[in-house]
């Protein structure tokens, strides 16, 4: 539910700009789904050892120390979650605005209300029940797979009828453009936006039934190679339709492709695309509202984060934060450099947190793994890593550098705000006020207290 969301009806386009043609992006979406099992598999092993709510903040603290683990969830907090959950809000204005402005790009004003709105009410619902956002989850995630089943379907119907003349051997590889290293680096980051999510379900181990045993490792193992093969399917179905030259001229894939091959019900593709980008802005409010719960609980986050509704037992201030930095996001922004910001920012926090594993099989040999991976997966992944990062630095040294940037000022944010303990008595006075008129707002309690044992009190 949190892979699937707007990556596979934004990222086609990137995908065969920066590859050249038909043939190499299918490779490069099938190459994606490959190195992101490989980097599940690690994280299977690191949610399973040190079962903490989290995910990669969680296990980069444990290995490498607070000033680490400090700087990705401030990198996380600060880009990568807002940044994400802006691009599918985004994406889902703009697919539900498409029939109604048929001819034209939709209005800029118009698009940022209607994602301000669907964001707001998902907030709403995320802090008043868990309960009401998995059921969110499930239904979305359910439609939105009947949605990209029947692209795939409908494309299966265009190539029984012979309609695959691109995806031939001669058509598919025969390129327009010479693709660069850089170019295929690029592709791979705006490939693996559509993928991120992989790892989210560490972000709730705690709340999971018996993670250890069977429910984490089992929903990665099903999760990648079926979100893998309906990326590659999917994007097979869309050159069933459209030539490259009409795809990236396309504002809207799936609506283009609808309109081709659907007729009267045409209308179907915004819909599903308006309903699949729902419940992916659902599912990244729940995860990344949990890491700022997380990084305030370890003390480097201002404690009120850490607070939970008396009777909801829902993170509301950390849900308020999220939603409020990715309205501040969604107002600036290129979609497709905001894609590259944020895949070049997850892409490093991901090798550091892998590296992370085998530093953790070699500081504590013995420490208990109910899984563990062979040290080729990892080393393979790093492998790709490098030259990923290597690659877009040089490609995009702007986009990158400015990705470095973010992360680095959290070095100063750590010494002033985490290390330094003996702050004078009028910022502590200040923190303390803020966080009373927090609780008193927000109806919030510590969560060590626990709802139900706090009402009876």
């Amino acid at each position: 539910g949190n892979i699937i969301g707007s990556g596979i009806f934004i990222s086609p386009k990137g995908v065969l700009e920066h590859t050249g043609s038909v043939g190499l992006a299918l490779i490069i979406w099938v190459l994606g789904g490959g190195v992101a099992a490989l980097g599940s598999l690690c994280y299977a092993e690191l949610g399973v050892t040190i079962p903490k709510s989290g995910g990669d903040y969680s296990y980069v603290t444990e290995i490498f120390g607070g000033l680490a683990g400090f700087l990705l969830l401030w990198s996380a907090v600060l880009i990568m979650y807002p940044t994400s959950l802006a691009v599918i809000a985004l994406t889902f204005s703009n697919y539900v605005l498409q029939p109604v402005f048929p001819n034209c790009i939709p209005p800029y004003n118009a698009s940022r209300i209607l994602s301000m709105v669907c964001l707001l009410l998902l907030t709403w619902v995320n802090s008043s029940s868990v309960r009401w956002a998995t059921r969110i989850q499930d239904i979305f995630t359910a439609g939105k797979l009947l949605a990209l089943a029947l692209i795939i379907i409908v494309g299966f119907i265009q190539i029984f009828k012979g309609h695959y003349e691109e995806l031939t051997p001669s058509n598919a590889f025969n390129f327009w453009m010479t693709p660069s290293v850089g170019h295929l680096a690029l592709a791979f980051l705006q490939g693996s936006f559509a993928f991120s999510g992989w790892n989210f379900l560490n972000y709730v181990t705690e709340e999971l039934v018996d993670p250890r045993r069977q429910n984490l490792p089992r929903a990665i193992f099903i999760s990648i190679p079926l979100v893998t093969f309906v990326y590659t399917f999917t994007n097979i179905a869309y050159f069933t339709a459209m030539s490259p030259q009409e795809l990236l001229s396309s504002n809207a894939v799936a609506v283009t492709f609808g309109e081709k091959l659907l007729g009267y019900f045409s209308w179907v593709m915004p819909v599903s695309v308006a309903l699949s980008t729902f419940g992916g802005i659902n599912g990244y409010l729940f995860t990344s509202s949990r890491l700022c719960f997380s990084g305030a609980r370890e003390g480097h986050l201002p404690c009120l984060l850490a607070m939970i509704h008396v009777k909801h037992c829902t993170p509301i201030p950390a849900l308020l934060v999220c939603c409020w930095a990715t309205l501040i996001i969604m107002l600036v922004g290129d979609t497709y450099t905001l894609i590259n910001y944020v895949s070049f920012i997850n892409y490093l926090c991901y090798g550091v947190t892998i590296i992370g594993l085998i530093v953790l099989r070699w500081k504590k040999p013995k420490i208990f793994r109910p899984i563990k991976v062979n040290l080729l997966v990892p080393i393979t992944y790093l492998a790709f890593w490098a030259f990923l990062l290597i690659f877009s630095l040089y490609s995009e040294p702007v986009v990158c550098g400015v990705g470095l940037i973010i992360i680095l000022t959290g070095v100063p944010v750590f010494f002033l705000g985490v290390y330094w303990r003996n702050k004078p008595k009028c910022v502590n006075r200040l923190i303390e006020s803020v966080t009373c008129w927090g609780q008193k707002l927000c109806f919030v309690v510590y969560p060590q207290g626990g709802g139900a044992e706090e009402e009876e009190a």
